[in-house]
C-alpha cells in the first residue's frame, strides 16, 4: 500500500481474495454459450485467444519468478545483494491482477468493436506500426508520466507502493495501485488501437506486443544481470534502445534516475540517466563469487512440495506447506512431470535459497528426490551418491559446515552421515545431523513438572538421549514395545534404569513420538499432548489432543532474506537440524556430528539461545 493511499488504490475485486478469478466468468459463459449453440466453428480467433493468452502470461511470469529466484540464490551476477522479506511477498501476491484486468478490457473491446472479430492471424505491416508507435509516443509518454509519479503528491499516494520493493523480483514490475494500471493500459493500448484504426491489426501482433511488454518488464526487475556485453559491442546504438536489469535496478535504489520504460533513449535526452549505470552493468556482468559458510542439504517431500520451494510459487512458499490445500492438487500433472524430469535429469543438488545472519552466509541445497524415493531399496545408492557429491562440492568450495536435513541423514540410508565421514576421513567440511539440538528442543518442550511420559519411538540416538535425560531427571518413562524397551534399557546407566518401565496398562497424557499410525493415536487418552522427535509432522487425527511442532525454534531478527517457510513450519521458524548447522559454523566447532556422535545437549541449547534463537513453547 502507498504511504498515503489515494483514490482507486485497491483493485475492484480486492475483497474477493482467491475467488477473484470469478470476474472472468462472463468470458467463460459467453464462450460456452457460443459453442453449445453454434459449435466450435463459431469461435473467431480474437475471442479464442482471450483466455489462453491470460494463462500463457501467468506461466510466462511464473517462469521468470523461478528463474530469478534460482539465479539470485546461486549466480554471482546478482545486482542488489540485499534480502527480500515476507512483507514484500505479501505485497506482491496480487501480481496477476493486471492480467485479469487486461483480459476483461480486451473482452469489452471485443464486444464494442465488431471489426476486430475478423482480424487475421498475422500482419507484418501491423507489427511494424506497433513497433514504431511504441518506440515513439508510448516510450515518450511513459517517461513523462513516470517522472510525474515521482512528484511527492503522486508518489505518496500511488507510486510509493511499487518502490517499497528496493530489491526487485520480476513480478515487482506489475505491482502498482489500480489507478496506475489504468493509465499504463491506456498507454500500451495506443499501438493496438493504432493498428485497429489503420486496418492492419492481427491476433499474433497483439499477443506478441503484450509478450514483449511482459518479457521486458520481468527482465528489468529480475535482479541479476543477463544481458551479455557482446550485444552492445556488435551494435553500440542498442544501449539507447534496450535497458538492462542493472540499469533499472538503479531506479529502485536511487529513485530519481533512469525513468525510461524499456528504452534508455529518453534518459539520455533529458539528462536523467544515472551516472553509475555503465559501471554497475560491468560489475554485475563480471559478478563476485561467493562461498557460503554453511550449506543445509534438504530434498523435496511429496509431489506438490516442488511448488513450495522458494524457487517455486512465491505465495505458496510464503505459507507453511500443506498438501491438503485444494490448489495444490490442481497442479498435480505438472508436479508429476517435474518429478519424472528430476528423477531422470537430476544429477546434483541445486541451490534454492541464500540467507544471511550478520556476516555469516548460508545456502540451502536440495537433492532432486522425493520422500517415496528414499524408501526404495534400489534408490539408496543413487541418493547417497547425490548426497556425497554435494558434500564433496561443499568441501571443495571451502564451506565450513554441511547440515543434513530430512531423510538425507536417515540411519538406514547412510547412518546419520557416518558413511561419508568414514569414506572421507580428511574432509574439511563438518557434517552435522543436528541430533544434539533436536534433543534439547524436545527436552525443553516437556513441562518441568512432568512426572511420567509415554515414549513411543524407535531406537534412534535422539530417542536414546531423550530417554536417558528423562530417566536422569527422575521422570518415569513408560514404553509398551518390548523389543525397543530392552534395547534402550541396555544402553541406559544402571542407576537410571529404574525410571524406564514397560507397561501396556497405564498410558500418561504426555507422548513423545516418532512415527505413529492412526490406530495408535486413537489409543491415546483424551487431552494427550503429542511431542514429535521426527523432522516430519504428525497427522493431526484427534481434535481432543494437542500436537506440538516438530523440533524447531524461532530465528533471530538479524537473519535476513527470509521470505519462505521451511516446509510445514510457520514463518521465521527453522528446524532444529538446520539451526544446529548454523550454530556449528557460528561457534567454530570442529567435530562432526554424525553417526553415533552427538553434540552436548545443554551446550547446543545454550549456544542457540545466545545467538538469538528462541523456543516455540515454554516448558
Amino acid at each position: 500500500m502507498a504511504t498515503r493511499p489515494g483514490p482507486l488504490t485497491e483493485w475492484p475485486w480486492h475483497r474477493l481474495g482467491n475467488f477473484k478469478y470469478v470476474v472472468m466468468a462472463p468470458v467463460v459463459a459467453h464462450g460456452a454459450h457460443r459453442v453449445m449453440s453454434s459449435g466450435w466453428g463459431d469461435l473467431d480467433i480474437a475471442f479464442s485467444l482471450i483466455l489462453p493468452s491470460l494463462l500463457l502470461r501467468m506461466i510466462h511470469n511464473q517462469i521468470w519468478i523461478s528463474l530469478s529466484r534460482y539465479q539470485t540464490a546461486r549466480s554471482k551476477h546478482r545486482i542488489v545483494d540485499r534480502g527480500i522479506e515476507f512483507d514484500q511477498v505479501d505485497r506482491e501476491r496480487g501480481w496477476d491482477d493486471q492480467i485479469l484486468f487486461n483480459g476483461l478490457v480486451f473482452y469489452a473491446g471485443y464486444l464494442a468493436m465488431p471489426s476486430v472479430r475478423r482480424m487475421p492471424v498475422w500482419r507484418t505491416d501491423g507489427a511494424v506500426v506497433t513497433a514504431l508507435v511504441h518506440t515513439g509516443p508510448v516510450e515518450f509518454l511513459y517517461y513523462w508520466f513516470h517522472r510525474a509519479l515521482h512528484h511527492h503528491f503522486l508518489y505518496s499516494r500511488y507510486h510509493s507502493h511499487h518502490h517499497a520493493s528496493i530489491v526487485t523480483e520480476p513480478i515487482t514490475s506489475v505491482i502498482h495501485p489500480f489507478a496506475e494500471h489504468v493509465v499504463y493500459f491506456i498507454l500500451f493500448a495506443i499501438p493496438i488501437l493504432s493498428t485497429i484504426y489503420l486496418g492492419n491489426v492481427s491476433a499474433m501482433g497483439i499477443v506478441g506486443y503484450i509478450a514483449y511488454i511482459d518479457f521486458m518488464n520481468n527482465m528489468g526487475h529480475c535482479n541479476f544481470e543477463l544481458v551479455p556485453g557482446w550485444i552492445f559491442q556488435i551494435f553500440p546504438p542498442l544501449k539507447y534502445l534496450i535497458y538492462t536489469p542493472s540499469f533499472h535496478s538503479l531506479h529502485h535504489t536511487q529513485f530519481r534516475t533512469n525513468y525510461s520504460l524499456f528504452m534508455p533513449f529518453y534518459d539520455y535526452i533529458y539528462n536523467t540517466m544515472d551516472k553509475s549505470s555503465d559501471e554497475l552493468y560491468e560489475s554485475s556482468l563480471k559478478g563476485t563469487e561467493e562461498t557460503p559458510d554453511l550449506v543445509h542439504l534438504t530434498h523435496m517431500t511429496n509431489l506438490q512440495s516442488a511448488y513450495h520451494l522458494r524457487i517455486g510459487i512465491a505465495s505458496i512458499a510464503s505459507k507453511p506447506y500443506s498438501d491438503s490445500a485444494w490448489y495444490m492438487w490442481t497442479l498435480w500433472p505438472l508436479a508429476w512431470l517435474s518429478m519424472v524430469l528430476a528423477w531422470i535429469y537430476g544429477s546434483s543438488a541445486f541451490v534454492v535459497e541464500r540467507i544471511k545472519l550478520n556476516k555469516m552466509k548460508m545456502q540451502t541445497w536440495a537433492i532432486p528426490r522425493y520422500n517415496f524415493q528414499y524408501g526404495l531399496t534400489w534408490e539408496r545408492e543413487p541418493i547417497n551418491d547425490l548426497i556425497e557429491k554435494a558434500i564433496l562440492d561443499a568441501d571443495m568450495r571451502g564451506v565450513k559446515v554441511i547440515s543434513l536435513g530430512l531423510l538425507n541423514q536417515a540411519k538406514q540410508l547412510n547412518g546419520n552421515g557416518e558413511l561419508f565421514r568414514q569414506k572421507y576421513p580428511k574432509l574439511g567440511v563438518r557434517i552435522v545431523d543436528g541430533s544434539g539440538l533436536a534433543t534439547a528442543v524436545v527436552l525443553k518442550s516437556i513441562p518441568s513438572d512432568a512426572k511420567k511420559v509415554f515414549l513411543h519411538t524407535g531406537t534412534s540416538k535422539i530417542a536414546r538421549a531423550i530417554a536417558m535425560a528423562l530417566c536422569g531427571r527422575g521422570v518415569q518413562v513408560i514404553m509398551n514395545e518390548k523389543e525397543i524397551y530392552h534395547m534402550l534399557k541396555s544402553q541406559i546407566p544402571e542407576n537410571r534404569k529404574s525410571s524406564l518401565k514397560l507397561s501396556s496398562d497405564y498410558v500418561p497424557q504426555l507422548w513423545i513420538v516418532d512415527n505413529i499410525d492412526d490406530n495408535e493415536q486413537k489409543m491415546a487418552p483424551k487431552g494427550t499432548i503429542f511431542i514429535p522427535i521426527s523432522q516430519f509432522p504428525l497427522k493431526k487425527l484427534r481434535k481432543d489432543c494437542t500436537y506440538m511442532s516438530t523440533p524447531a525454534m524461532r530465528i533471530p531478527e538479524e537473519m535476513k532474506n527470509i521470505h519462505s517457510c521451511e516446509n510445514w513450519l510457520p514463518r521465521r521458524v527453522m528446524s532444529a537440524w538446520h539451526i544446529a548447522g548454523i550454530l556449528h559454523a557460528l561457534e567454530g566447532w570442529n567435530m562432526h556430528e554424525c553417526g553415533d556422535e552427538m553434540m552436548d545437549v545443554e551446550k547446543s541449547w545454550s549456544a542457540a539461545i545466545r545467538h538469538g534463537f528462541l523456543p516455540l513453547t515454554k516448558a
